[in-house]
């Protein structure tokens, strides 16, 4: 803590041993305008005040839930928005990502407790509680039928043979939380090329590069796919109504720019 003319501030280094944000974060935050120390001491040192770090801690709730730096710095900035209405919207959020990770974190307690015993869960056992996909086995038969000669479909067979059971949660859980990026997106009336809609569109292309290589034409082609193949439109649309519209908007917007 130090002196700024009788108020109280903290140095960069005491808010980074504070909140677990790294220095060169809060220097970045500091460049870009996010979260900009108000005060200056007597020595020089620029100084963060208990306002500036209930700043730094909304950028870090925004943060969580995929907000884009720039949006979340224009929210913070707009002396007409409704904080708390936001900070609702993102409690809302966090709540449904809880529950998410909840629902995986009791699966893989309950596959723990299954190895312990020396058991090998059934597949119908795992579906049950790890959940399901729309696309089950027959339509697994079918994509190997319709691209099991592309140099995509080799790419991801040898890829998805080194994932680990931990892998496949993660991925699982990513989906999950993408979905709901969207959905709520969506629900929002998120602009197709906005910053917020290309960062979307980029983490939906990122997820599928886990498995292949991944182009800006195989991207459009993907989503196009979405709206001619009525089960991938069900599959998001059941999300929310429209959104695989909406994915295919913002992936051609991205793919554009």
């Amino acid at each position: 803590m130090v002196d700024s003319g009788g108020m109280d501030a903290n140095t960069v280094g005491a808010v980074a041993a504070l909140t677990g944000v790294s220095v060169r974060t809060l220097h970045h935050y500091d460049h870009v305008g996010l979260v900009v120390p108000s005060v200056r001491t007597p020595a020089g040192y620029r100084g963060y005040t208990d306002a500036d770090i209930e700043r730094l801690h909304l950028v870090l709730v925004y943060r969580s839930t995929g907000m884009p730096l720039e949006k979340i710095r224009a929210l913070l900035d707009d002396s007409r928005a409704d904080v708390l209405e936001h900070l609702r919207r993102q409690h809302t959020l966090l709540l449904d990502q809880a529950e998410r990770l909840q629902h995986t974190i009791k699966a893989v307690e309950e596959l723990m407790n299954a190895h312990r015993k020396g058991i090998q869960l059934t597949a119908e056992e795992q579906v049950e509680i790890f959940g399901t996909t729309e696309f089950d086995e027959e339509y697994a038969a079918e994509a190997e039928e319709r691209w099991g000669a592309t140099d995509a479909w080799k790419q991801s067979q040898q890829r998805v043979s080194q994932f680990s059971k931990q892998d496949w949660i993660a991925i699982k859980a990513e989906g999950d939380a993408l979905l709901e990026a969207l959905a709520q997106a969506k629900r929002r009336g998120v602009e197709p090329g906005s910053d917020e809609a290309n960062e979307l569109a980029a983490r939906h292309r990122a997820s599928i590069e886990r498995f292949y290589d991944c182009d800006d034409e195989m991207h459009r082609n993907l989503v196009e796919m979405y709206l001619a193949d009525e089960r991938f439109t069900r599959y998001y649309d059941a999300a929310e109504s429209g959104l695989a519209q909406f994915m295919h908007h913002i992936v051609v917007a991205r793919c554009l720019k």
